[in-house]
């Protein structure tokens, strides 16, 4: 039996965001759209997730504002960027990360680590950051591997694991 996407008879806000972004793999694609990730092949690729699911969650977010389908250039096929409602979920996507590397943080660490672009240094869990103690807005954030990557070769080998190899601004295209 398949689960109705929306919760009819709620009213209350939660109940009304998790109708856009409840649904299994939304937040991932969401977070991977922070690291840079524009393209549904790199979508695909990173997360593993099957095509016609992704097309799904992509036409929610679509639909719902959060991203926004753009040319990528000419002749070259559309990317999904974050609109100004999907980056104003950076603090719900910050918060869960966080709350998962405390309750189930993989052995070795997190896979990446949250720095401040300004000062380079560690940007807290509440999003300020560790050196100058200002809150950090998601294009000021450096996304770096963390001690849990997975050294290359070792899986996760897809372009997008590759690219995050080296520290990348969040909101910044991965590529061009």
């Amino acid at each position: 039996m398949t689960l109705p996407r929306d919760y009819s008879g709620q009213t209350c806000s939660l109940a009304r965001s998790m109708e856009v972004i409840g649904e299994r793999w939304t937040l991932l694609v969401v977070r991977d759209a922070f690291f840079g990730v524009r393209r549904f092949g790199e979508f695909a690729a990173h997360l593993g997730i099957p095509r016609a699911v992704l097309t799904d969650r992509l036409a929610t977010l679509t639909g719902a504002g959060v991203l926004t389908r753009t040319a990528a250039g000419t002749g070259r096929r559309e990317v999904y960027v974050l609109t100004p409602k999907g980056v104003s979920l950076w603090p719900a996507v910050r918060a869960l990360t966080a709350w998962g590397e405390e309750h189930y943080g993989a052995p070795g660490g997190p896979r990446r680590v949250f720095r401040h672009a300004a000062d380079d240094a560690p940007v807290a869990a509440d999003g300020r950051c560790g050196g100058c103690g200002e809150p950090v807005a998601p294009a000021d954030l450096l996304v770096t591997p963390g001690p849990g990557l997975a050294p290359p070769g070792a899986g996760g080998d897809d372009p997008v694991t590759a690219a995050l190899r080296a520290p990348h601004r969040l909101l910044t295209p991965l590529r061009p």
